[in-house]
């Protein structure tokens, strides 16, 4: 059986600077702090019926989980500069500016990787359905969106931008 290509997750340099600034923290002090209140926990005796112990081994897990998700998502990212970029389609990098079939107001998305996608400063991630649904396209076409009510909404590409 054929082992899976890892999926790329694309990335700006400012956002995989984030993610790289983030595991260091969390590899260095906030280890070093959980590590702490579990010494002090286990100061205080009996760990079965320990709540700061539960808490601080919790704390413990949810971290290591969070470190091993940034370095698999630091281990697949490519630079979304690095990405081919096919000049006036929506790929990932590029701002879209659409606008809903029979509406007059604008609205702009910027296409991002997950690890940057934040909606409500209109950056999206390409794996969004809104996303998938543009990605390709170019200005003066239409993409039909449907969304998770299973309305579907279509989009006027008005422009798309560097």
């Amino acid at each position: 059986m054929a082992m899976q290509d890892k999926p790329q997750i694309p990335m700006t340099r400012a956002g995989k600077a984030r993610l790289e600034n983030e595991l260091a923290e969390l590899k260095g002090a906030r280890r070093m702090e959980i590590a702490e209140e579990l010494k002090e926990a286990i100061s205080h005796g009996d760990l079965r019926e320990n709540a700061g112990y539960d808490e601080a081994k919790r704390s413990q897990a949810m971290l290591e989980i969070r470190v091993k998700e940034i370095e698999t998502d630091l281990a697949n990212s490519v630079l979304i500069e690095d990405m081919d970029a096919a000049a006036g389609k929506v790929t990932v990098g590029v701002t879209v500016v659409v606008q809903e079939t029979g509406g007059t107001l604008e609205e702009s998305f910027r296409i991002v990787g997950k690890t940057e996608a934040d909606p409500a400063q209109g950056r999206i991630s390409n794996e969004s359905p809104l996303a998938q649904a543009l990605l390709g396209k170019a200005a003066g076409e239409v993409a039909d969106f449907t969304t998770p009510m299973g309305q579907t909404t279509r989009f006027n590409i008005v422009r798309v931008e560097p």
